[in-house]
């Protein structure tokens, strides 16, 4: 496995691997590497011969008052699990490499990016989407793999290629969760013992989402009850519980009746924690087993 810091070299890499016929995937992140990560570059291999990871912590997604400087940076470890993931190359910039002084372009995302996160962290999607198109820009990949936790995000990057007609497949890899049904994600190693178990709250009642769905509940009302009910119990606060068009984000009205497909999306923060996660009715499984929120609740006290 090959560690590159510079743009150009990069650059000059995956030329080379297109050169030799190639077929490059790309699996942007910005480290603190967890088993989601893994199975992102797991499923790049499966679909491209040459796997390039990007560890980068992006500045231009944080907003004034979030957690840029707090943000786990364990490149060390990202590399070694790279390697046993057999991954071919990581990009692992400084960023004053991606982001050079005088630069000034940036990527501004319509409709699909002001719902949800967007309404909640100004300025974000603009940060993802201009930061994924240098790195396209620098990988020219075949396929790019991106998790369905971040579903928004994904959504954004989809609109991206789409608009900007980019040959770009990108793939949306299933949600990878710990056994309790959290969605792995590299800001729970911030979550305190007790934080842990009111987190769980939020799988736990998708789960009540799904399973209600598959009973034949359709309520948008009901759905948003369902989950904001007891996220609103455990969590410090609640940035949002929403029901919305799974492509292309537009909320469903409170007294309409869901499709045959529906995102039930929420964020929300415990303790100084900032969590997000989804499902997609009539397509997801319940993240957690029937009855696992009473053991849940032993352990809150």
């Amino acid at each position: 496995m090959d560690l590159v810091h510079q743009p150009a070299q990069l650059r000059r890499a995956c030329d080379y691997a297109r050169a030799r016929g190639l077929r490059i995937g790309l699996v942007p992140t910005m480290g603190a590497l967890h088993q989601g990560h893994l199975s992102l570059i797991a499923e790049a291999r499966q679909r491209a011969d040459f796997v390039v990871v990007s560890i980068f912590v992006n500045p231009t997604q944080f907003g004034p008052n979030e957690d840029l400087a707090r943000y786990p940076r364990t490149l060390e470890q990202d590399l070694d699990q790279c390697e046993r993931a057999q991954a071919h190359l990581v990009f692992a910039p400084e960023t004053t490499a991606m982001y050079p002084a005088g630069e000034e372009t940036r990527v501004r995302v319509g409709a699909t990016s002001q719902p949800l996160c967007g309404a909640h962290r100004p300025g974000h999607f603009e940060g993802v989407a201009t930061v994924v198109v240098k790195l396209f820009a620098l990988v020219g990949p075949s396929v790019a793999m991106f998790g369905r936790k971040d579903y928004q995000q994904l959504q954004v990057i989809r609109r991206v290629v789409s608009d900007l007609m980019l040959p770009i497949e990108v793939v949306g890899a299933a949600t990878v969760r710990e056994a309790d049904g959290l969605a792995m994600s590299s800001r729970n190693r911030f979550l305190a013992e007790a934080d842990r178990a009111r987190a769980r709250t939020i799988p736990q009642a998708l789960s009540e989402a799904v399973r209600a769905f598959a009973g034949g509940e359709r309520s948008v009302a009901r759905f948003r009850a369902l989950v904001l009910g007891p996220v609103s119990a455990a969590a410090s606060s609640v940035d949002y519980v929403e029901l919305t068009d799974p492509d292309t984000l537009v909320a469903c009205p409170a007294d309409a009746t869901a499709g045959d497909r529906a995102l039930l999306a929420v964020a929300a923060r415990i303790g100084t924690t900032r969590l997000i996660d989804n499902v997609v009715l009539g397509e997801a499984e319940a993240p957690c087993a029937p009855g696992s929120a009473d053991h849940s609740l032993d352990q809150r006290g």
